[in-house]
């Protein structure tokens, strides 16, 4: 039923068919043949073996397959089993993740409560949860989970935890009546949500909408969804495509020009499939799980652990920020910010006072009470109490009798604190700075001016009134009435210590933060504008109702707050700044905010939080803090950068090699490089990449967020891969017409070339800067040092004539390293005229 808290009970019942008298058991029966259980809709999901066949499913990982069918098939056994080796456990550690994922909605089932007190057939009866339905009246006490979207017919005290509902930290007070269709789903005070629990009083209520239909029901079926494709993730398709189209094209001409110069069938097209495996980034799928995984060792070392991998990667493209206030931009606990007297001035005997009451009430444990006597930790064992008048929901007063100890001379004291117009309404007189007595009427506008004032800086403000009460005997009949008021009580959640110089460093690293609340306009305005945030950059729950997803994508680009919002619209404006082509982290700790955790790019929660938010999350913090995020973000980059090194690298040199084999296989009478020789050189020139992960990544690199800059890797591809083509037709040159090369005199030494030129080249495209000014890691150096090595040793060992190769003389080794030197200088110049008039795009 829609808007059902904006309509009187009788209505409701009416609509639903049934009365404060309940159901009979038949009516029961017959509801739920017709419209189902009490339970959450299931959602036919995928099978196990399907989930795991669309880990496969990416265009690099499909060519990736290819050339490792075609690396077998050409009896290159060792390298086809390495790439199909390194596809399997990447593709295993994506498996289990995405399973993993699936248990969310496990988790939020199993939260919620399996029975409840149902008057069915005339009496109140426990029946499982299930087995309720609409019409249905159920009681609930203290403790009690709410089994469905109820409106409140009666209630006796009802306060209830709507927390993991709203994210708020104050309980939330029950009333029976009906309110505007348009409140906030936090204002709702007549309604009884699905989830929430009671935690004082007791009451009556009729189901109105199923587990199904309820607001917990939304956030199940939004946690139900498919993940959508993350910006990481869209940037590794689009390259995958970039790399079919050119290596398509390329072996394409290759072995149609083979064929028109006569070349023999099998042996051209045996070429071109050896050069479409040698064009593939075969390694890119280790780089990234190496990268991943080191990215994930060192954030876990700050506290933040990282659940699924490609969060690190989006952690770098980060555009946007979104933070739930309470426990994230707040301490997300109430604190008794200052006791003031009716001139708004501190006053030590309010504080007291107010200790007085808190410590002496007997009613349930709320965080009120407990902020107050953690602001004043007075001894009151001398005090003794003498009677209770308990919280009552009609004045929203609680009153306590207490005969005081020497301090207050032992006075007999009724000390009450409240709503304050409840304790303005009971006060006759006021106490003056100098203790004496004024009447009431004379600052009734002053301190309703303050309230407004208080209220509207974000403070929950209660009165406190007193009055003396030694003469008097009879106490159990004393009310609270002609009382001294006394002054005004403040209550915050206050920021965090150092949430203000996080969120200056966050600006700085170019990521904006947005505060979503469930608080009200002025209160959240309050907290914006503590933190820097624009006060007049904010957007309303009911305002934001208006907007589709299309109005809303550029409505949010000038909002800073996201006030009185429901937790479907947290999910609402996740995706809105999506498609606005920002990259979004979201930051939360509730059930509430489980949906908004999983729309966004990076899911963030924290390790006390909810199993249904930490399940939905991608990054779990040990610490409820912003601060942490920041070595994330950076970390993120650094892992984003290393990815795109080894990009740039591969696809520049791959690009370069088959450009080069491509000409020389036109014009020479043999291969420029048999098969195993293409598959080998790939293999050597891979290996050092994998080292790129530990790499160090220019300053100027992490300072603005990163993303996937199609054209900019394809004109990188092109610059240095014909440069690096260039300097292979001059290896051609002097190996043909001075050293006079056969056929495996040629292949070895510019086997020799395009390996070692390949391991300098590393080292310069490596960086924007100029290579002495940018430290390589230790672990790159080793393993370049190396490759050259092994590769020098295999010419000149036995092993040589297995590959193809023979021993090269001395002049030509020193050719081949002298080339290779000269093309490094000219890369070096290349790489600061190509920086100069060409960057990487930033966010």
């Amino acid at each position: 039923m829609k808007d059902f808290w904006s309509y009187d009970k009788d209505y409701v019942l009416k609509s639903l068919d049934s009365s404060e008298a309940g159901l009979s058991s038949k009516q029961a029966s017959d509801r739920i043949e017709s419209y189902g259980k009490n339970v959450f809709k299931k959602r036919k999901s995928e099978s196990q073996f399907m989930i795991f066949l669309s880990q496969f499913k990416s265009p690099i990982t499909m060519i990736l397959i290819f050339a490792a069918i075609l690396s077998i098939f050409m009896k290159d056994y060792s390298d086809g089993i390495i790439i199909l080796i390194i596809i399997m456990i990447s593709s295993i550690l994506s498996y289990l993740h995405e399973s993993k994922a699936k248990d969310a909605v496990k988790k939020l089932l199993y939260s919620v409560s399996v029975t409840s007190s149902v008057l069915r057939d005339g009496k109140f009866v426990e029946l499982d949860n299930a087995d309720l339905t609409f019409g249905d009246i159920i009681s609930v006490k203290t403790g009690d989970m709410i089994p469905a979207d109820c409106l409140l017919l009666e209630g006796n005290s009802l306060s209830t935890d709507e927390s993991s509902l709203t994210g708020e930290t104050f309980p939330v007070e029950k009333i029976s009546g009906k309110i505007p269709a348009n409140t906030t789903l936090s204002e709702r005070k007549n309604v009884l949500w699905m989830g929430t629990h009671v935690i004082s009083g007791s009451g009556k209520a009729v189901v109105v909408n199923l587990a199904k239909d309820s607001e917990f029901g939304k956030i199940t079926a939004s946690l139900s969804q498919k993940d959508s494709d993350t910006d990481f993730e869209k940037g590794i398709k689009d390259f995958g495509s970039l790399i079919l189209h050119v290596t398509s094209l390329l072996i394409g001409l290759i072995f149609i020009f083979n064929i028109i110069l006569n070349k023999p069938f099998l042996e051209s097209f045996m070429f071109a499939l050896a050069l479409s495996v040698g064009l593939t980034p075969q390694m890119l799928p280790a780089i990234i799980s190496v990268n991943l995984s080191q990215g994930a060792k060192r954030m876990s070392e700050e506290g933040v652990i990282v659940k699924k991998l490609n969060a690190i990667e989006n952690f770098g493209s980060m555009t946007i920020m979104c933070s739930d206030k309470t426990g994230t931009i707040t301490k997300g606990k109430v604190k008794l910010d200052s006791a003031l007297n009716f001139n708004g001035e501190k006053s030590g005997d309010l504080s007291k006072f107010a200790a007085i009451n808190s410590y002496f009430q007997e009613g349930y444990a709320n965080p009120i009470d407990q902020a107050i006597l953690s602001a004043n930790k007075e001894d009151f064992s001398a005090y003794k109490k003498l009677f209770e008048i308990p919280y009552s929901f009609e004045n929203k007063i609680l009153s306590i009798l207490v005969k005081t100890g020497p301090d207050l001379s032992n006075k007999n004291l009724m000390v009450t604190k409240g709503a304050f117009e409840s304790i303005v309404n009971i006060s006759k007189f006021y106490e003056k700075a100098d203790g004496y007595v004024g009447k009431i009427d004379e600052i009734k506008d002053q301190i309703f001016d303050l309230f407004s004032k208080f209220s509207s800086q974000g403070f929950r403000v209660l009165g406190l009134a007193y009055k003396d009460l030694s003469g008097e005997s009879d106490f159990e009949n004393e009310k609270a009435e002609d009382m001294i008021f006394k002054g005004f009580l403040l209550f915050i959640d206050p920021l965090k210590e150092d949430i203000k110089e996080v969120i200056s460093q966050m600006n700085d690293l170019g990521v904006a933060l947005k505060m979503i609340t469930g608080d009200n306009c002025e209160i959240a305005k309050n907290i914006g504008s503590q933190i820097g945030l624009d006060p007049e950059r904010i957007l309303l729950g009911q305002d934001l109702s208006s907007y589709s997803i299309s109005q809303l994508n550029k409505k949010v680009l000038d909002i800073d707050i996201f006030a009185e919002i429901s937790p479907n619209q947290k999910e609402k404006i996740i995706r809105a700044y999506k498609e606005a082509g920002e990259i979004v982290g979201y930051m939360g700790d509730g059930i509430n905010d489980a949906p908004a955790i999983k729309q966004a790019d990076v899911g963030i929660s924290v390790d006390t939080a909810a199993d249904t938010a930490k399940d939905a999350a991608s990054i779990v913090l040990l610490q409820n803090s912003l601060r942490v995020l920041l070595s994330g973000i950076k970390e993120g980059r650094r892992t984003f950068i290393n990815t795109l090194k080894y990009i740039f690298v591969a696809t520049s040199a791959n690009f370069g090699n088959m450009f080069s084999m491509a000409g020389a296989s036109i014009f020479l009478k043999f291969l420029p490089l048999l098969p195993k020789q293409i598959l080998l050189t790939n293999l050597l020139t891979d290996f050092p990449s994998l080292q790129i992960a530990s790499d160090s990544v220019d300053k100027s690199w992490l300072e603005k967020p990163v993303k996937w800059d199609m054209k900019f890797i394809k004109k990188f591809m092109i610059v240095f891969g014909i440069t690096s083509s260039l300097f292979d037709y001059l290896t051609f040159f002097v190996l043909i017409f001075i050293f006079k090369s056969d056929e495996k005199l040629f292949q070895t030494g510019w086997m020799l070339e395009s390996v070692i030129s390949a391991m300098i080249v590393m080292l310069i495209v490596r960086t924007a800067r100029p290579v002495i000014k940018s430290k390589p890691s230790k672990g790159l150096l080793i393993a370049i040092l190396s490759v050259s090595i092994v590769l020098i040793s295999i010419i000149y060992s036995p092993i040589n004539s297995y590959l193809g190769l023979v021993k090269l003389p001395l002049k030509a080794l020193v050719s081949m390293l002298g080339i290779s030197i000269i093309y490094a200088l000219f890369a070096e110049v290349l790489k600061r005229k190509f920086y100069k008039h060409n960057s990487f795009s930033r966010r």
